[in-house]
């Protein structure tokens, strides 16, 4: 059974009107779950980081609920993060506990929605104002999920909203962050997004051995690269051989958008690639990559169809 680890971050859970309706709503539904508030754990701000790092360490999917404070997150929480995502444990030479667990995003927002436009008052649409947790999410490992958010989510008696409204809002938004956790519990993208992850990983080490990847190519796999056109698993082999003399081992292929959708051949993943590495001749490379990948699940196990690799220009 998958675990959720859902991390309160709201200073203030008491006065709250929403965050504490969601909590109660997915803290419910799931049977394995931990929902941490840490207003309750750390009024003091003084955070178990060794507590923490072991919750997060149990958890499939990690769920962040906060109310969005100053185009950011509350100050406890930004503790918390600072504390808990740790050299070594989220991200440096031995730092991938992290990796591979599904981040969803949970957040109210006070302001209406048009506020968040190139003409509202606050200019930048809520996804901007995500760029820097979205990037934390790839420096550790973890894969980045759209975020569940909702507009107009403050209740001041008299004048801004009513507390029935505002908390038939939370009751909405609380659904869709349960329907949200199902997917990512009950549907093949994660491992299908794990898989993306694992298949870079070996690539950026090019082993001398690629039987792992070789075994994931479907008989006959078309591969359409800059390098030319490949065919099943002997062409790969083939392609294969050519990145090996050209790059040294010990690049970085980042996803940085995964977008997967279902068709009748199984799945079609949508990546785009930032390339760092370094070719034999010492070049260093810095390149953003458009790849299609098409995929079924034979057994579990997924199984490439087709794979185009198409470097952007300019």
């Amino acid at each position: 059974m998958s675990h959720i680890v859902v991390i309160s971050g709201h200073p203030e859970l008491a006065k709250s009107n929403t965050n504490s309706l969601i909590l109660d709503r997915i803290g419910n539904h799931f049977d394995s779950i931990d929902v941490r508030r840490l207003d309750s754990l750390y009024p003091d701000y003084r955070i178990d980081v060794e507590a923490e790092q072991q919750a997060l360490l149990k958890a499939d999917v990690v769920v962040l609920q906060f109310p969005f404070f100053w185009y950011s997150m509350p100050a406890l929480l930004k503790k918390w993060l600072d504390d808990v995502f740790s050299y070594n444990f989220a991200y440096g030479s031995k730092g991938d506990k992290l990796k591979g667990k599904q981040l969803l995003l949970s957040f109210t927002i006070g302001g209406p929605a048009e506020s968040y436009d190139p003409l509202g008052y606050n200019h930048f649409a809520i996804e901007q104002f995500m760029f820097p947790l979205q990037q934390t999410a790839y420096l550790s490992g973890m894969i980045y999920n759209k975020p569940i958010y909702s507009h107009g989510m403050v209740y001041i008696p008299g004048v801004y909203n009513t507390l029935e409204a505002v908390q038939a809002n939370a009751q909405s938004h609380a659904q869709r962050l349960i329907v949200a956790v199902e997917q990512l519990i009950g549907s093949d993208e994660p491992a299908l997004k794990q898989f993306a992850q694992d298949w870079f990983a070996v690539m950026d080490q090019l082993p001398e051995n690629n039987l792992w990847l070789t075994d994931h190519v479907a008989e006959q796999a078309l591969f359409v690269t800059p390098d030319g056109e490949f065919v099943g698993p002997q062409g790969f082999n083939d392609w294969y051989q050519v990145l090996r003399s050209v790059f040294k081992p010990g690049g970085d292929h980042n996803i940085e958008q995964l977008q997967i959708n279902r068709n009748d051949q199984g799945y079609q993943l949508d990546l785009r690639i930032r390339l760092q590495a370094e070719t034999h001749s010492g070049k260093q490379l810095n390149m953003l990559v458009n790849e299609q990948w098409q995929l079924q699940l034979r057994d579990g196990r997924p199984q490439i169809l087709r794979y185009a690799v198409e470097p952007v220009q300019g």
